[in-house]
């Protein structure tokens, strides 16, 4: 059966399948796939592309079958590799046979289980929703002061906005009598700016500072974000009494990719730290 993986998995997979039954560090793995100077959550990377290895495989971390977490050390893959001499190759070359269940699986790309990006770059990703959310092997390895210097912008706009509109909170409710429902739409512009600032400056903080792991808190954090962003793109209405209706739609829909472009950043390095010499 052949199962399809992205690159990065693969590269792992290729790495456990050689080294079968023996420890792989989550270092020796990301010297592997990142070349030296590349601003990545290297930790989170690895997690996810094992991830997508016990998700090809049928497996769990909980029981694993094939590849075995060892905590605060790395991974271990547990069934046993068979080579096949190339004189007993099939005509379909499969280079490798896992135990447990008898799967087979390659140690180069036009094998069984093949890469996404190297083997088959023209058929359809397995998983759709990577069709829609970037992942980091979609996005461009920028410099990680211009990609720290847009996130903190990003959080430091958002924070205007809410302090902006707990500012101005008379002329708001003016501005926002005429719609339906306003008591509602004008508790929600003051209860979410309240609740978003204290979120904004956790975000900040954790960013400029480089906590550990931020980049998966960021992305847990990312969904509440999303569906306030998204509401808090209509913004720019709110100050109709100073820029006309098309200049507000503009902003508006700039607002609505916001939270998007924020995602990505977090993925290109945004709060992670700096590889010295880079």
């Amino acid at each position: 059966m052949r199962v399809k993986l992205n690159a990065q998995p693969f590269q792992i997979l290729l790495m456990f399948l050689e080294k079968p039954g023996q420890l792989l560090t989550r270092d020796e793995i990301s010297r592997v796939l990142w070349p030296e100077g590349t601003f990545v959550d290297y930790e989170h990377g690895v997690n996810s592309a094992v991830n997508r290895i016990r998700e090809a495989l049928g497996d769990t971390a909980g029981s694993p079958r094939f590849v075995e977490t060892l905590a605060r050390r790395g991974y271990r893959f547990l069934a046993p590799v068979e080579l096949i001499p190339a004189d007993r190759m099939p005509v379909d070359p499969i280079i490798d046979r896992i135990g447990a269940g008898d799967i087979p699986t390659p140690t180069d790309p036009s094998a069984g289980i093949s890469s996404n990006h190297a083997a088959n770059p023209s058929e359809p990703d397995p998983h759709p929703r990577m069709r829609i959310l970037s992942t980091p092997e979609d996005l461009p390895k920028t410099s990680f002061p211009v990609v720290q210097t847009l996130f903190v912008l990003f959080q430091l706009m958002y924070l205007g906005f809410y302090i902006g509109t707990l500012a101005n909170l008379a002329e708001i409710e003016g501005l926002v009598s005429p719609l339906p429902s306003s008591a509602l739409v004008f508790r929600f512009l003051f209860v979410s700016a309240a609740v978003l600032i204290p979120a904004r400056a956790f975000v900040l903080c954790a960013a400029l500072f480089h906590a550990p792991g931020f980049r998966g808190k960021f992305l847990t954090l990312w969904p509440f974000l999303l569906f306030f962003d998204e509401l808090w793109s209509l913004s720019p209405f709110l100050l109709l009494h100073h820029i006309n209706f098309g200049l507000a739609l503009a902003c508006t829909a700039l607002l609505v990719y916001s939270p998007f472009a924020q995602r990505s950043i977090v993925l290109m390095g945004a709060g992670g730290t700096q590889v010295p010499g880079s």
